[in-house]
């Protein structure tokens, strides 16, 4: 299936580059700006960078510039839940790739859940062994789950949000852009 956001090749390295710096600046500052938890554009960025970009190894940098970017201004976290966090921030990327090759009305929606949910089960799954919050038995990971739970909503509807912003201006931008015409000279 072809890319329906595809550019020429003399400007698709420019464009793919202008497009991951902007990716990353939003990132970055969406997430220094006070914000309800969890509810940061990187992972929509991510998977929209996968989909769209020519380069499509260039989306990684969006994930792995912004978020230690940001969270040099942020402060630190424990570097192992961390770890964690950053591995499932390439989970879009994965998904993108997965997404490209089907019906984007259709696989986007489900590629970005899927991503909110697999987020949500790591990242807590890390806070539970790493933390020290909670006892390691059954019961503590329980706890732990739980109480993660109100920040789901916010993981979720922050990703389907911003996917759907940047997939709906993506597709805004391409319709009001002038379509190329052809000069036929008469003779």
């Amino acid at each position: 299936m072809t890319n329906a956001f595809a550019l020429k090749a003399p400007t698709a390295l420019r464009a793919d580059l202008l497009l991951v710096t902007f990716l990353i600046v939003l990132d970055v500052v969406a997430r220094l700006l006070p914000h309800a938890p969890n509810f940061t554009p990187v992972a929509a960025s991510t998977l929209f960078a996968a989909v769209v970009l020519q380069r499509r190894s260039l989306a990684l940098l969006v994930p792995l510039i912004a978020m230690p970017v940001s969270d040099l201004l942020i402060g630190p976290d424990d570097w192992r839940i961390t770890a964690v966090v950053y591995g499932s921030m390439l989970l879009p990327f994965a998904a993108g790739l997965i997404a490209k090759n089907y019906r984007l009305s259709r696989s986007v929606a489900p590629a970005i859940l899927s991503c909110s949910l697999l987020f949500f089960a790591t990242t807590n799954f890390a806070v539970w062994v790493f933390s020290g919050m909670y006892s390691h038995d059954l019961a503590g990971l329980i706890v732990c789950y739980v109480a993660a739970l109100p920040f789901l909503k916010y993981t979720v509807a922050c990703d389907l949000l911003w996917t759907a912003g940047l997939f709906g201006g993506a597709w805004l931008v391409q319709r009001m852009a002038p379509q190329d015409a052809t000069v036929t000279a008469a003779s």
